[in-house]
């Protein structure tokens, strides 16, 4: 494979050279290598102003991050290197879970940049989100078939990140069956999971450390799960001893899966869902005066750009101090955020300035964070962005 030259302006290569893997447009010495006549997903040889070889990188030129490297060598990313990448994350996911149900794939972690792959037992679910790896995706599906022998993989590309890639959206089943729901197990509870139509893969196995950690203290607890989609947290409550749950989503077909998802574990008559938008359900719950022993607060992203951060942490705000008049004195708070642009020091900031401004005194008692299948790069600040505050709270 003859790989076109991408040079960087002078200096430009520090950051690669400790360990990072992206390179932003005005690094590029366009004079040298112009960009724009590039190939969107094709990739190059980097080069530094010095012309020492860095690697080889993907590009798209149209974006800021316009290229992102895959190999330190000479050597282009293909079925070889493909397969040995999945095979090197395949290794790390067996060490760490005796069960076949994780994120075998976490992008530029796991050095497979734009890929995520979900596993769930006998299916993978795959989603692509750069014009790069679009390119090499029946390369990437032949190399997990040959790696896991899976019954069915499917390409669950209808989301939002591929326009910023120039990508169109779909969903396509790319080896094998995949049913519409599949099975998972975490933490001793089963779940189904609407792969083809749910959010994102159809489960968040990020969370997991974190639900665990609840799981310990929720027995004889009445629980209060917020932003529950199919029931990660209140289910597993459920499995481990809470004397009743009530999950909250804005989305029917998500509470129609917690009920689905209860009976599946045995838990139906510990169960109940409200459905609707988060801040309204709590006020009508505070309003009729109901209080809970645990509530968890696990909301999407409010902060999805930097110019969302001043919107965002006030959303964080008013949805903590909600959760908050809910509890039980002595209660405990499960205060979550999937949001990269929120720093863990600024969520504790807010439970403890949601507490102050309530008269309430929260104490933490624990922090939770991505699992091994999300391992964090460290050159790279943005591949680690979930958090979780645990805090018992007292009246003050």
């Amino acid at each position: 494979m003859s790989l076109a030259s991408l040079y960087l302006k002078p200096q430009m290569d520090r950051r690669l050279k400790r360990g990072h893997l992206w390179i932003y447009s005005n690094e590029v010495d366009v004079k040298r290598s112009p960009l724009k006549a590039l190939e969107p997903g094709s990739q190059v040889q980097v080069f530094s102003a010095k012309e020492q070889l860095l690697g080889v990188a993907q590009v798209n030129p149209a974006n800021l991050i316009c290229a992102r490297l895959v190999s330190r060598t000479a050597q282009p990313l293909a079925y070889d290197l493909l397969y040995r990448r999945l095979e090197l994350a395949l290794q790390l996911r067996q060490l760490a879970f005796k069960e076949p149900y994780y994120r075998l794939v976490y992008g530029d972690s796991d050095w497979l940049p734009g890929v995520v792959v979900d596993r769930f037992g006998d299916y993978l679910i795959v989603q692509i989100a750069s014009a790069g790896m679009e390119q090499l995706k029946e390369s990437l599906v032949q190399a997990l078939v040959d790696l896991l022998s899976p019954r069915g993989v499917l390409l669950a590309n209808d989301h939002s990140a591929r326009e910023l890639e120039g990508l169109t959206r779909y969903t396509q089943v790319a080896y094998g069956e995949v049913p519409a729901e599949v099975e998972l197990v975490e933490n001793g509870a089963r779940f189904l999971a609407p792969v083809q139509t749910g959010q994102k893969t159809g489960w968040f196995y990020d969370h997991r450390q974190g639900r665990k950690l609840l799981n310990q203290w929720a027995g004889g607890s009445r629980v209060l799960d917020v932003f529950s989609y199919i029931g990660g947290w209140g289910i597993q409550t459920a499995v481990a001893g809470a004397r009743e749950v009530v999950c909250v989503d804005a989305s029917q077909a998500a509470t129609d899966q917690v009920l689905r998802n209860a009976e599946l574990n045995h838990v139906a008559d510990t169960v109940s869902v409200r459905t609707g938008k988060a801040i309204d359900v709590l006020k009508q719950l505070i309003a009729a005066g109901e209080k809970f022993d645990a509530v968890v607060l696990d909301p999407p992203a409010f902060i999805k750009k930097r110019k969302d951060q001043k919107a965002g942490e006030a959303a964080y705000r008013h949805i903590n101090e909600l959760g908050l008049k809910l509890l039980n004195p002595g209660g405990l708070l499960v205060s979550a955020s999937c949001s990269m642009h929120l720093a863990e020091e600024t969520l504790l900031d807010i439970v403890r300035g949601s507490a102050h401004k309530l008269g309430r005194d929260a104490r933490v008692i624990a922090r939770q964070g991505q699992g091994a299948d999300h391992p964090i790069h460290p050159a790279i600040a943005e591949t680690c962005y979930l958090k979780a505050v645990f805090a018992r709270v007292f009246a003050q």
